[in-house]
């Protein structure tokens, strides 16, 4: 039954939620991305350095992670292949948690 529900409009909606919210955390990425580096070019430490390396892998992985979960909005697959449709819901709970984290952090790096 949760399968029947995740492949409906329920999970369309997911989807579309998902891909919001990823394209949210790309924002804020980016946005950490010109902080941490206007930071650099003041203060030129390891660590700063250490966050721009860390914050862009993670946009490289939210933009891999984000193209993924919009793939069925955008090309509409009759096929039902379980890696296009089965990770909906645990690629949700990932972004929304990563929504969250970044946004802590995006506010810590604003004070």
């Amino acid at each position: 039954m949760v399968d029947k529900m995740l492949n409906g409009d329920i999970g369309l909606l997911l989807i579309a939620v998902a891909a919001v919210v990823g394209i949210a955390n790309i924002i804020l990425l980016l946005f950490l991305i010109k902080a941490y580096w206007k930071t650099y070019k003041q203060v030129k430490s390891g660590f700063t350095i250490g966050l721009l390396y860390f914050s862009s892998f993670l946009l490289l992985q939210n933009i891999v992670s984000a193209i993924f979960i919009a793939m069925p909005l955008l090309i509409p697959i009759e096929v039902r292949i379980s890696e296009w449709h089965g990770p909906r819901l645990p690629l949700f709970l990932i972004n929304m948690v990563q929504l969250v984290a970044l946004s802590i952090l995006f506010k810590i790096t604003r004070e």
